[in-house]
């Protein structure tokens, strides 16, 4: 049986199997110039209701996890005061990875979707794990027989790019000495156009490599004739990180 390529496509909530749910205010420390909710700010709040769900079930602690691919789609940005629900859940397996899928509703109207492919390891070794029994047991239900791949689909750098350096914080670092996955999502916000609080489309990040502190990095960019956006983190000739932004018609 051939999988399916993870975090591509947007499932709706499961008919039977386990739905975590949250809700939150957009803070101001979440938005930009316009009041809107940043994409940043969106990937920590699905990394956050990701982690509330892992604990509510107990999930052990030797076992972590980091985010290997992720598509957001923004049909309307949430907006400063306002109250988001969060709601997601298991959308398909592999052997060491698993997909979660999260929606995000706001009281005034945001509309969000987004899915992630998460792999598990050992945080004592940083090395990916096969999937617990215990995690099958909480969410394989919600999956059903959806087994998903782990490759990426984001093409490399073009020869015809915009250059610039691009600077790590100490305050970007996880525990594993590098640039966790919601800060990572800056480097896109640096390159889309318009108030979050107007824009909708489609973002999609991949991450190849990590980000250490102290790595030389450069940002990469290239705009399509679509007004799509492309951008890359290099390091010493090696994508780290590969992101593209897609507007709404």
């Amino acid at each position: 049986m051939s999988l399916i390529a993870g975090a591509t496509e947007f499932l709706p909530p499961p008919q039977k199997g386990r739905r975590f749910t949250s809700s939150r205010p957009v803070r101001l420390g979440d938005v930009d110039p316009s009041a809107g909710l940043r994409l940043d700010a969106t990937a920590r709040y699905l990394q956050d209701v990701a982690s509330d769900d892992a604990a509510d079930c107990g999930l052990d602690e030797s076992l972590g996890w980091v985010v290997r691919r992720s598509l957001i789609d923004v049909q309307k940005a949430a907006v400063l005061d306002e109250v988001v629900e969060l709601t997601t859940y298991c959308t398909g397996m592999g052997r060491s990875w698993a997909e979660r899928t999260t929606t995000i509703r706001g009281s005034s109207g945001a509309v969000i979707d987004s899915v992630n492919l998460w792999v598990q390891i050992s945080v004592d070794t940083g090395r990916p794990t096969p999937l617990s029994e215990q995690f099958h047991q909480f969410f394989g239900e919600a999956c059903g027989d959806r087994k998903v791949s782990a490759r990426l689909g984001l093409e490399g750098p073009s020869t015809d790019v915009q250059n610039r350096s691009w600077a790590i914080r100490r305050t970007d670092l996880d525990p594993f000495n590098h640039v966790n996955n919601a800060a990572n999502w800056s480097f896109l916000e640096e390159v889309v156009e318009g108030p979050a609080s107007s824009r909708t489309g489609r973002a999609e990040m991949e991450f190849l490599a990590p980000i250490e502190f102290g790595a030389q990095i450069e940002l990469q960019i290239h705009r399509d004739t679509t007004s799509a956006y492309s951008a890359w983190l290099v390091a010493d000739s090696s994508v780290h990180s590969a992101a593209r932004w897609l507007p709404s018609p």
